[in-house]
């Protein structure tokens, strides 16, 4: 895209029809000239076009408007998702704009958008498109209390790739990096290019400790891969999850000095800010167990019999944890919660393997030895929980420790584009 094209905003501005665009929570982004010059914006206000942009199914609906000198006005209004974003169309005779038109006219604004969204030389996200989601997904953490983590990255010595191999070659890693990441996050997670070989990985409903987690799977996977043009390649990370009322220039602050940190402390590593709204929130549960396994949708790979069998694991491992916690534990009922979860972790295992070896993972053998020592470790935790030994120390290290952070965020993470449902454009 030439930078003399027009911006979404810029496009929605020149229209002649009227048209509002508003974000997915309604709060208003742009109102071009026709529609200011003939309605009230006040009357976005109104129930009757509140449900219309609730519900944005591209049927048309008759309004009443309120007209900017007065009175009102009977029209036909149409909202249309359109990314992050919802257009609002409305016609003031029925007949002045065709279906064929106004589908013309979303196709063009759609392909706007994407196109002045992503980096041309990577495929990434670009920083645009980082400003357009970023309000957003600190409002929805703030709103559902679900944490969100910034993993900053960058390649590590990639002035003396462009000087030792030429700045094509430079490009060709870049280029080559960001299919490497994206194998590797969901479709919760975005992926942009900040810039020369800086990029950024926005992970929702992940805290400090899970993006920790990733970042480091992503500096192991970057470091085991050989690039075409230049061989061996590392990256330095930086983490931060987003804490409290901060702005997000302080959030990306943090996560630059976490990463600045990284590059110090000899590069090929991972930096971590600990601080987030998680551990504000675990702290303000006055009353209430601070000990669990918290599933989120992020955590899903999109094979439904997997994803279903990890919600059960984290089930049974919380009620493993509540009865060694309870006023009245008792060895009898720990290891009864014990037995169920190691029995659900058996029968998940063979499930798993069974699913990959339909689908031909190609690292079968390599992962059905992680099971073999995800096994053996819970065997001597049963065997320690039989004779009493078993502190919750040790339950909650293997569940978190063994079961979630070593197996489900490394080992697992590496089948999950097995199972990715296709989605346009990059993440």
């Amino acid at each position: 895209m030439r930078l003399s094209e027009p911006t979404l905003h810029e496009l929605i501005l020149r229209l002649p029809i009227p048209l509002a665009l508003l974000s997915q929570e309604g709060g208003v982004e742009a109102l071009n000239e026709r529609f200011t010059r003939i309605y009230d914006p006040a009357s976005l206000e109104s129930g009757e076009l509140r449900r219309i942009i609730g519900n944005p199914d591209e049927s048309w609906h008759r309004v009443r408007l309120a007209r900017r000198e007065g009175g009102e006005l009977d029209a036909q209004a149409q909202a249309t998702r359109i990314q992050n974003s919802i257009m609002l169309v409305v016609d003031e005779f029925p007949v002045s704009v065709s279906r064929n038109e106004l589908d013309q006219l979303r196709d063009r604004i759609v392909e706007l958008e994407r196109l002045s969204s992503i980096d041309r030389l990577t495929g990434a996200w670009n920083r645009v498109h980082f400003d357009r989601v970023i309000g957003s997904e600190l409002s929805r953490s703030s709103r559902f209390r679900q944490p969100v983590s910034l993993i900053l990255l960058d390649i590590d010595h990639f002035k003396s790739i462009n000087d030792t191999f030429g700045h094509q070659a430079g490009d060709s890693v870049l280029c080559e990096l960001v299919p490497i990441i994206k194998a590797h996050i969901r479709s919760a997670e975005f992926l942009f290019r900040w810039g020369g070989e800086e990029f950024v990985v926005l992970a929702s409903s992940t805290g400090y400790r899970g993006a920790t987690v990733l970042a480091e799977a992503l500096r192991s996977k970057v470091e085991q891969h050989s690039f075409a043009t230049v061989g061996s390649v590392t990256i330095s990370l930086g983490v931060s999850e987003h804490f409290a009322a901060e702005s997000a220039e302080t959030w990306f602050g943090r996560v630059d000095e976490a990463l600045y940190a990284a590059k110090n402390g000899g590069r090929n590593r991972v930096s971590v800010d600990q601080r987030g709204s998680s551990d504000l929130w675990i702290a303000e549960k006055k009353g209430a167990a601070v000990v669990g396994l918290i599933w989120l949708e992020a955590y899903e790979c999109g094979e439904p019999t997997i994803d279903r069998e990890h919600r059960e694991l984290f089930e049974l491992g919380n009620a493993l944890i509540a009865a060694s916690i309870a006023k009245d534990a008792n060895r009898d009922s720990i290891k009864s919660a014990l037995d169920q979860l190691l029995a659900h972790v058996v029968q998940h295992f063979a499930d798993e393997e069974a699913l990959l070896a339909q689908h031909g993972y190609e690292h079968l053998a390599s992962h059905k030895q992680a099971h073999a020592r995800v096994l053996a470790r819970a065997g001597e935790l049963k065997a320690s929980a039989e004779t009493g030994k078993a502190t919750l120390g040790d339950i909650v290290n293997f569940l978190a420790n063994d079961v979630v952070a070593r197996h489900l965020f490394l080992a697992d993470r590496d089948f999950y584009p097995l199972f990715k449902a296709a989605t346009p454009g990059p993440r």
